[in-house]
């Protein structure tokens, strides 16, 4: 293997979290500010914190009474909504057989991370998982990366970061490991390729080429 230590995203890379997300945002603004917002104004601000990315939409006073009623309504609907993205468990099972190590690195709260993993059956694989709780700064800074590869032990020439979102390739070339961007991001693979990722994955099995260096860094990112 030429990368031993995986560390994955969650929401829109792993599992299909995007409606989830979006429904629960548009819920939460429509209380505070009727009309104003659609799902256009939300899709360039998600995969940060969720209580920054209300201050993009509200005021300082209303924030934290917008991340309250956001969460009662994602956790609500969470099970209705998620969904997985193909071939990832597979994936990931047949990497951990192999020998990988793997770990969520995620701007969310830990209990509705776990709701995600255990729902499809993704916990158990999991090594090591760094949630908001467990950093000060979060994504695109390198905290919560270098966290966990402090908890698994990992040699950041062997370690990569999947994601979907600007802010989990910047937090890995951060942290100086390699990053890899999913086309099936919502926010479309031209735009990830704005921040040249190492690896652009068009299909999750093609991570079983890159974690075994039988696939090139994308000379076009």
């Amino acid at each position: 293997m030429k990368y031993k230590t995986l560390l994955f995203d969650l929401d829109g890379t792993i599992i299909n979290t995007n409606e989830l997300i979006i429904n629960s945002f548009l819920y939460t603004l429509e209380q505070f500010y009727p009309g104003k917002y659609t799902r256009e104004a939300i899709i360039p601000h998600m995969g940060r914190p969720l209580y920054e990315q209300m201050l993009q939409f509200g005021e300082k006073e209303t924030a934290q009474q917008m991340v309250e009623v956001y969460r009662e309504h994602n956790v609500r609907t969470h099970d209705e909504m998620v969904m997985e993205f193909p071939h990832v468990k597979e994936v990931l099972a047949l990497l951990k057989q192999e020998g990988a190590i793997l770990g969520i690195v995620t701007t969310k709260m830990k209990n509705t991370v776990m709701m995600g993993l255990k729902l499809f059956g993704l916990d158990v694989l999991m090594d090591t998982i760094v949630t908001y709780e467990d950093t000060e700064l979060h994504k695109p800074a390198p905290e919560p990366v270098l966290l966990a590869m402090e908890r698994l032990s990992a040699d950041p020439k062997t370690t990569l970061m999947v994601g979907d979102s600007q802010y989990d390739l910047q937090a890995a070339q951060n942290a100086g490991i390699t990053s890899v961007g999913v086309a099936w991001s919502i926010k479309g693979p031209e735009f990830l390729q704005q921040y040249h990722p190492d690896f652009m994955l068009y299909d999750f099995r093609d991570l079983i080429n890159i974690v075994k260096g039988t696939k090139k860094v994308d000379e076009e990112n």
